[in-house]
Formats: structure tokens, C-alpha cells, sequence
């Protein structure tokens, strides 16, 4: 199917990673959080605002603050799941948007 506008308003946010002390600090004054999932699609859908993903390994879970965070953003209306895999992402935001 060929994709429409919608996936122009899905966008990663830069939160992990290992970064210079000095990066990192300005990151967090710039508004970073931990915890905070790695994607976002911008589209209400199905009831909620939006979707967040968090994009994990294989075998690994989600942090503490990575639990808050959902636990928050579920409460405030908005959609959000894991996944282990790039196309196991693809194929969520595709169902998320109704193109499954």
C-alpha cells in the first residue's frame, strides 16, 4: 500500500544514547527526558492522539522511567507500545493508522 501523508508526522526522538558529558547536560536543559519512548507518529487514531514507541533489543525491558513515562502518556490519551524490531515498528504504526 503505498503510504500517505500521516507517516510524513512520524519522528524520532533523540533521547538514548551515549553522549560527551558536556552534550549531555546541554541536552538536558535543551528539555531531554529519561524514560521518554523513542518514536513518535503525530496522528489521532482510533480514539487516541497519538503513538509512542519505545524500540527495544531483543531479551531487554523497559526501565523504570520508561514505565512511568507510558503509565503517563496512556493516561493522557495516547497510544504506546514496544518493539523488539524495525518492521515489528512498521507494522504497528501500519495498524495504528488503519493500513492493516
Amino acid at each position: 500500500a503505498q503510504r500517505d501523508s500521516r507517516w510524513s508526522c512520524v519522528f524520532a526522538i533523540p533521547n538514548g544514547g551515549l553522549r560527551h558529558i558536556a552534550v549531555a547536560r546541554r541536552l538536558k536543559k535543551e528539555g531531554v527526558r529519561s524514560g521518554v519512548p523513542d518514536v513518535f507518529v503525530a496522528v489521532p487514531s482510533g480514539g487516541k492522539h497519538g503513538l509512542f514507541i519505545e524500540f527495544k533489543q531483543p531479551g531487554n525491558r523497559m526501565t523504570a522511567a520508561q514505565k512511568i513515562w507510558k503509565e503517563m502518556l496512556w493516561g493522557q490519551g495516547y497510544h504506546v507500545d514496544v518493539c523488539f524490531s524495525a518492521e515489528e515498528g512498521v507494522q504497528l504504526v501500519e495498524s495504528y493508522l488503519g493500513e492493516r
